[in-house]
């Protein structure tokens, strides 16, 4: 690999006028030298297009016309890019200073790996940290438990991710966790330790907030995919519980998040049916979802109070 190989950043967007431009900037003032930036809007209505054309200048390309939906305003951008690397950036998430650096030098670090990523900060609406996701390790058949990692820590290989044809855009909400499955038959991942190279805005707006309560049918879709696709066959035959209960486990989780406590205690039943052992980490979780119908959410609510002081004040 080139000491400083072409970075290529995708930002697809719609209707995010409220955190595009500080989205853009974050790209824009990386210090690594050799980027490019492409940004798919989606024909937004709230002004997106008048910030992009100021920084039209600084863009290798740019639109704004309807598309598809999400993957497939990132498939147009992903299709133009010219980097050897590329980085998926959505228009309410941004990069940490030093993240494509920090990608770029991983990969060299790791010659075999197809994609790279970090542990990723959660912002509120306002930019506040109140959390930080971390992640650790991930082999396939981790991903194919639903061992998540967060789609703005991640850069892929262009050459991987055009072997794998790009992103399904029949998928809405799991579509990273798709095309992450899909390279993964292919190439290791290489997990960067300590960083954090991005941060995913959490706000009423954004689709893990707005749609948390249909996540798990995507969820489901992607295991019986696995289950009936020729190429994860052998690792489904080991692995049939762990991926179902990792299915179920993911459900439980989002409809907790989405305000259904007694649906998230069914999944997180079927779940605990499946495999024990993938469902006790969030043992919190459930714990809450069982108090939720007393009326203690105040417990909860506190809870997320002091953690996000707690982030703020290390931050500090």
């Amino acid at each position: 690999m080139d000491s400083h190989p072409l970075v290529s950043i995708v930002t697809p967007s719609y209707n995010q006028a409220a955190y595009l431009e500080t989205t853009m900037q974050s790209v824009l003032g990386q210090d690594y030298p050799h980027v490019e930036y492409l940004v798919a809007d989606g024909g937004s209505t709230d002004g997106s297009a008048e910030i992009i054309q100021r920084y039209s200048s600084r863009l290798a390309w740019w639109v704004s016309e309807k598309d598809q939906g999400q993957a497939d305003g990132a498939n147009r951008g992903f299709k133009r890019a010219q980097g050897e690397i590329v980085g998926w950036l959505n228009s309410d998430d941004v990069y940490r200073p030093g993240a494509i650096a920090g990608a770029v030098a991983a990969f060299q670090a790791n010659p075999q790996a197809g994609l790279v990523f970090s542990d990723v900060d959660s912002l509120d609406g306002a930019g506040k940290l109140i959390n930080i996701m971390r992640f650790g390790p991930r082999t396939l058949e981790d991903l194919m438990a639903f061992k998540i990692i967060s789609q703005p820590g991640v850069f892929m290989r262009r050459s991987l991710l055009e072997q794998v044809g790009y992103l399904d855009s029949s998928y809405h909400l799991l579509l990273d966790h798709h095309l992450w499955l899909r390279m993964a038959l292919h190439a290791p991942l290489a997990y960067v330790s300590g960083m954090r190279w991005s941060a995913a805005r959490f706000h009423a707006a954004a689709k893990n907030v707005a749609q948390a309560g249909t996540f798990g049918s995507e969820a489901y879709r992607l295991a019986k995919w696995m289950n009936s696709a020729p190429e994860y066959q052998t690792l489904m035959a080991r692995n049939r519980k762990k991926v179902w209960a990792g299915a179920h486990r993911l459900n439980a989780f989002y409809l907790l998040d989405g305000g259904q406590p007694g649906a998230a205690l069914k999944s997180y039943w079927k779940g605990f049916w499946c495999q024990p052992a993938a469902v006790l980490p969030d043992w919190y979780r459930i714990i809450y979802a069982l108090l939720s119908p007393l009326g203690l959410t105040g417990i909860r609510r506190a809870f997320l109070r002091l953690r996000a002081a707690r982030m703020q004040q290390k931050e500090d």
